[in-house]
């Protein structure tokens, strides 16, 4: 005679029983077994499996973009250093790089050195360089817009777009500045942590990647190369 459906479902509550048993501690109070039965109305009965869940694994120094927001680069307007407003939607299906300059920081010479000859390599596939003054990290960028735009230019020839100085950290942080953290939290939090920080934006205005201000230019150039490819 054929096992009646009683008693099969008894065999396997007890077989699920048996493994529970067997399982960590840890995850025995959650975990639970789903049962097939020949000819049960749906095919299944038992409990969803709740499995633990697992922690992923990010490599320490390294800043991870998120998708933190639905809007894009393109939603804002800038002034530039000159007092004009900009609106960044100019700069529609480029690539982009923005950086927080400053013109007394121990990193100056070399990121200026490597962003303009990034920006002379590149410029004409579609790439460009955003530079925003900042004066929040050790007073470095204590001159006028006009001694600002005096120094890159003249000093290091910078040709890419210089734009007003802002604020990138605390209650007067430039609106740019707000998309950009929210979009790519970094290691240590959403503050921008130097001089020199980068984001890396690509062709839809979305912000790709953030490093920190210790990454150069140069260290760069690679994931530059993939996105105006792409």
């Amino acid at each position: 005679m054929a096992p009646s459906f009683t008693s099969l479902l008894s065999a396997a509550n007890s077989a699920a029983a048996a493994t529970a048993s067997r399982l960590p501690s840890a995850a025995a109070g959650r975990a639970s077994t789903f049962v097939r039965f020949p000819h049960h109305p749906t095919g299944w009965a038992g409990a969803s499996v709740a499995a633990p869940r697992t922690a992923r694994k990010r490599a320490p120094g390294v800043a991870y973009a998120t998708a933190a927001t639905e809007k894009s680069i393109y939603d804002y307007t800038v002034k530039d250093i000159d007092g004009k407003d900009v609106p960044l939607k100019k700069f529609k299906n480029k690539v982009l790089l923005i950086v927080n300059v400053a013109s007394q920081c121990g990193l100056t010479t070399a990121n200026y050195t490597e962003l303009s000859h990034i920006y002379e390599k590149y410029k004409t596939q579609g790439f460009e360089i955003l530079a925003f003054p900042c004066n929040q990290f050790g007073a470095q960028e204590p001159g006028s817009n006009t001694q600002i735009k005096q120094f890159a230019c003249t000093r290091f020839k910078a040709e890419f777009p210089i734009f007003d100085k802002v604020d990138v950290n605390g209650p007067n942080t430039a609106p740019i500045y707000k998309f950009l953290k929210s979009s790519a939290g970094g290691f240590l939090g959403d503050l921008v942590k130097w001089n020199f920080e980068k984001f890396l934006v690509d062709k839809n205005g979305k912000v790709i990647e953030r490093y920190p201000p210790t990454t150069s230019p140069f260290q760069i150039e690679k994931d530059i190369q993939k996105l105006l490819a792409a």
